[in-house]
């Protein structure tokens, strides 16, 4: 008999590991392409159930995001106001001649340091001749009164002259003697007589002097000139040993200034700010420009500060109990200013807050938030979404 041929076993055999062999690459390429398909999809940084924003275990926002809690603190809050330095108008004063005339002198000049009762201009006035001339002849009517209303009064009782004679020259002698008073009194307001801080040199000639201590700091006028106009300020005096420091406050922050807070100023001029104190809060409010004046005392012994110079003073506000969170924790979305709020591990909610004052680099929350609620502080911006 003879053998049967082995070939087709063969084929078989050889048939069978190739459908292996295939079997076996398509599951190698199966998993390599769900490999490389889920190398190319990234993991899901954010996914939203209903109102909380959940960060997935896979997310790389675990790696950024950093929380902490807010806190109660208490709150002084600082806030800025435009100021001007300002000379006190107690130790300013305008010297205004109370008379027309032609200036003669002028004893202190532009910056000039003064003495109270320093001679700083004198002034030839024809009005001043004729006021002491009016003295000088209601004297001699009252010398003259007073020596008829004598007379008078010996025959009076002497019985000589009649009783009406006498009455007349009391009268008389009244009406010279208020004459004279006016006079003086018309003298004495001039500063021409009673010692005042105007002075007569002769008939016409006035002296005035000045009636604080101080410096000369404006000045109008030139020897020979005529001047009429006795409302406007020949002179001005000024002691700016202390000025004011005047700042500005609007409507919204009279609540938050009183007599006695502390201030620093810093001076647009140098670069030290300086301490202060409130002395006064205006109580009326400009109609123009909506604003009060909120006014300091600064020494001034080196003359430094100089009435118009600008400054900006910075107050802090009563101390009150607020919410305090870090600045990177307030996330601007849209009109309205969020927060995020973990709710549960890797979970928070957006919380709409309202802010208060600026404290350094935290911020104040005024409602949204409470104390010990934990709040994205750190890339809270990749949530807002």
């Amino acid at each position: 008999m003879k053998n049967k041929p082995a070939f087709p076993g063969r084929v078989v055999y050889w048939l069978a590991a190739a459908v292996i062999l295939g079997l076996g690459g398509a599951g190698v390429w199966t998993m390599r392409a769900k490999a490389e398909q889920k190398r190319a999809d990234p993991p899901v940084a954010l996914r939203h159930e209903g109102e909380r924003l959940v960060v997935p275990a896979e997310s790389p926002l675990r790696r950024t995001l950093a929380v902490a809690p807010a806190t109660r603190e208490t709150v002084a809050a600082p806030f800025n106001l435009p100021a001007m330095i300002e000379a006190d108008p107690a130790k300013l004063v305008k010297v205004l001649p109370p008379l027309a005339g032609r200036i003669v002198s002028l004893n202190k000049q532009l910056g000039d340091e003064v003495k109270a009762g320093d001679v700083l201009f004198t002034i030839d006035s024809a009005d001043l001749a004729q006021a002491n001339s009016d003295a000088a002849k209601a004297r001699a009517a009252m010398t003259m009164a007073r020596r008829n209303l004598d007379r008078q009064r010996e025959l009076d009782k002497s019985e000589i002259a009649a009783k009406r004679d006498f009455e007349q020259a009391q009268s008389d002698y009244d009406q010279a003697a208020s004459e004279s008073q006016r006079a003086d009194a018309r003298l004495a307001q001039l500063g021409a007589k009673g010692g005042g801080t105007l002075q007569a040199g002769g008939g016409h000639i006035l002296a005035v002097r000045s009636p604080i201590n101080g410096r000369v700091v404006d000045l109008n006028a030139a020897t020979g000139a005529y001047w009429n106009d006795t409302t406007a300020s020949l002179m001005t005096v000024a002691d700016l040993s202390h000025v004011f420091v005047t700042a500005n406050a609007q409507e919204k922050d009279l609540g938050h200034v009183y007599v006695g807070q502390s201030a620093t100023v810093k001076f647009d001029a140098y670069d030290d700010p300086q301490p202060g104190k409130v002395r006064y809060v205006g109580q009326i409010l400009d109609a123009d420009t909506r604003t009060t004046k909120v006014r300091m005392v600064f020494d001034n012994p080196d003359g430094r500060l100089r009435p118009g110079m600008f400054a900006q003073a910075t107050f802090l506000s009563q101390p009150h109990e607020g919410i305090v969170v870090p600045m990177s924790a307030i996330v601007q979305s849209g009109f309205y200013t969020r927060a995020f709020v973990e709710v549960a591990p890797w979970q928070f909610e957006p919380r709409v807050i309202k802010l208060g004052a600026q404290i350094g680099d935290r911020m104040e929350v005024k409602s949204g938030l409470s104390a010990g609620d934990r709040v994205v502080v750190k890339e809270g911006v990749l949530l807002n979404d």
